[in-house]
């Protein structure tokens, strides 16, 4: 087991897009223990503010996940749906120091771009029914990854300014997270390797709102039979709570860790936070074997 005295806040926070499955998972074992090994919280946020991709159901069988594999989140879990005021708020004061600035490019005008030019950057558009994109400046972003080691990203040449709030008035994922994490007080965020490349994005936000710098660990992805990861769009059955004492011991299995007896999750869960060591975790972006 991990001893360390410092403060430790994890998070699990998947997107209500549909149902949790395998992947989903092992996210949440992996930052659950690593947090329980640090003596550390773990909460649990779900992030929904591009409500109209909400697949229905799909936070229900969240919070019945969170229930069956018996997690225990050290705080009221939220819903960033009911926090777009605060996120307005932070906009305003961005837009006040003059760090963003409003968009009127589609994705037709933008085409297959992945760089954005800065089309709109001077053009003093009003903020209103536009989107509204953070200013990045020509500078690298750092970090080392717990995992996946040294990573480093200049966004003003791989990336250009980014969007915060959509022209649809979706509150871009982006600002978000960077917001709930400061919040919340999270330290570490555990998740998988998809979301690597955002991660100079959200250190870059976080810099200009004067967040706290976080330590990052990006799990490799479990795959399916067609070599895609496991995924909501890719049809990844949705984990049946049935099964949960199986499936928990499967997930610690494709972490690396060492076995647990089968038994009931609560008791499976102690066992691992006991003997969990996050260099046991197979490193690159993907975990050897197919998934469902």
């Amino acid at each position: 087991m991990v001893n360390t005295s410092s403060t430790y806040v994890g998070r699990f926070a998947p997107s209500p897009t549909g149902p949790l499955h395998f992947g989903s998972l092992i996210t949440a074992v992996a930052s659950y223990c690593d947090a329980k090994a640090h003596a550390g919280q773990w909460l649990v946020r779900i992030e929904d503010t591009d409500i109209p991709r909400i697949f229905p159901g799909s936070e229900q069988h969240i919070l019945s996940c969170i229930d069956a594999f018996e997690f225990e989140p050290d705080a009221e879990i939220i819903f960033q749906r009911d926090r777009l005021d605060l996120y307005h708020v932070v906009l305003e004061q961005l837009q006040q120091q003059g760090l963003t600035y409003a968009c009127q490019c589609t994705r037709k005008m933008l085409g297959s771009n992945h760089i954005y030019a800065g089309t709109c950057r001077n053009l003093g558009l009003d903020f209103e029914n536009n989107a509204i994109r953070l200013i990045v400046h020509d500078q690298l972003i750092s970090f080392v990854d717990i995992l996946q080691g040294p990573q480093s990203s200049n966004l003003y040449n791989d990336l250009g300014d980014f969007v915060l709030k959509r022209r649809d008035g979706i509150i871009n994922y982006q600002l978000a997270v960077v917001v709930d994490d400061a919040m919340q007080g999270i330290t570490h965020v555990v998740r998988g390797a998809d979301l690597l490349d955002n991660t100079a994005r959200q250190i870059y936000l976080g810099q200009c709102l004067k967040s706290p710098q976080l330590h990052y660990m990006h799990l490799p992805l479990a795959m399916n039979a067609q070599g895609q990861k496991l995924s909501k769009q890719n049809l990844a059955q949705a984990l049946d709570l049935k099964h949960a004492s199986t499936d928990l011991q499967h997930a610690l299995q494709a972490l690396g860790q060492a076995p647990v007896e089968l038994d009931r999750p609560a008791r499976m869960l102690t066992q691992a936070i006991a003997q969990w060591d996050h260099h046991l975790i197979p490193h690159g972006l993907t975990i050897t074997g197919t998934y469902k």
